[in-house]
């Protein structure tokens, strides 16, 4: 989404924040959600059996998320909170800002390969999203884009060109994430590309580009 429509589109009133009852029953849906994605991908999601796990009625369960797209969008972004909170304790160790990223981004692509069937429904959820699922997509980008930023080690803000180029990185880990799923691409294609990528990060930072 480019960043005309997303200043062209009203903006939304905030949703108040929900209570501590809420949000526990928010997290048994998500947990519900990626315990069935995990056993069957995107098909065995199933809004009814997910407010049974969850011990929520269905009509409950359709006020958090009002769809299966809905809900498999903020499954995804709950497992990319957790890979962050993991990340920032155990930051990357390598030396140069391109390195550190795809360091991360491997790491990461390895935690969804763990779980395969979770991972495809939800990039698959991601593909299915339409406008309604907007705000949920926007959170997923940006939960990604500060998982690059915190694994490039900025000390000042990012500059315009270094923001482009975790655009670039974005798309690439996106779409290696669906060659791999669909078969297209080995783990060894995908750290391949994610390093090469990852170069742009050193082309945009200063002191770093000139190396090798």
């Amino acid at each position: 989404m480019t960043t005309e429509s997303k200043a062209a589109r009203p903006a939304l009133p905030a949703s108040p924040p929900l209570t501590e009852r809420q949000e526990a029953r928010r997290r048994r849906i998500l947990h519900a959600s990626a315990k069935l994605a995990s056993r069957g991908g995107f098909d065995a999601v199933q809004m009814r059996e997910v407010a049974e796990s969850s011990g929520v009625a269905l009509g409950t369960l359709y006020r958090y998320f009002p769809s299966k797209v809905h809900l498999l969008v903020a499954t995804m972004q709950d497992q990319l909170q957790h890979m962050h909170e993991t990340l920032r304790k155990r930051p990357p160790s390598e030396e140069d800002p391109g390195a550190r990223v795809a360091q991360t981004l491997m790491r990461a692509f390895r935690a969804l390969q763990r779980e395969p069937h979770l991972a495809d429904a939800m990039v698959r959820a991601l593909t299915f999203a339409d406008r309604s699922v907007s705000p949920e997509v926007d959170t997923v980008s940006r939960l990604t884009t500060a998982i690059i930023l915190d694994a490039m080690g900025l000390e000042g803000p990012p500059t315009p060109e270094q923001l482009s180029a975790v655009r670039v990185i974005e798309h690439t880990w996106h779409s290696a994430l669906i060659t791999w799923l669909s078969g297209r691409a080995s783990i060894a294609q995908v750290k391949i590309d994610i390093e090469t990528v990852c170069r742009l990060i050193d082309l945009t930072t200063p002191g770093t580009g000139a190396k090798g």
